[in-house]
């Protein structure tokens, strides 16, 4: 599987949700918190989303919020 990419903020619960199970399903990920990358927000903005976490991943539709009927299928 491509490399999953993880748009996170400071202190969300359902970002850190994510997060938590991507790691305890050993799917290896890159995290681009807005926080400390403003610049990703006008991208995300861009995509529709208004809300995070954002999880995108090569040959999967993106998906907003802690979801993990959709993360288990990147295992």
């Amino acid at each position: 599987m491509e490399k999953v990419t993880v748009y996170s903020k400071n202190n969300c619960m359902q970002c850190k949700m994510t997060k938590r199970f991507l790691g305890e399903h050993n799917i290896e990920f890159i995290e681009r918190n807005i926080n400390e990358q403003p610049e990703y927000v006008d991208y995300l903005k861009e995509k529709g989303f208004m809300s995070l976490p954002v999880v995108e991943a090569k040959g999967m539709n993106a998906i907003s919020g802690f979801r993990p009927d959709q993360l288990s299928q990147l295992a």
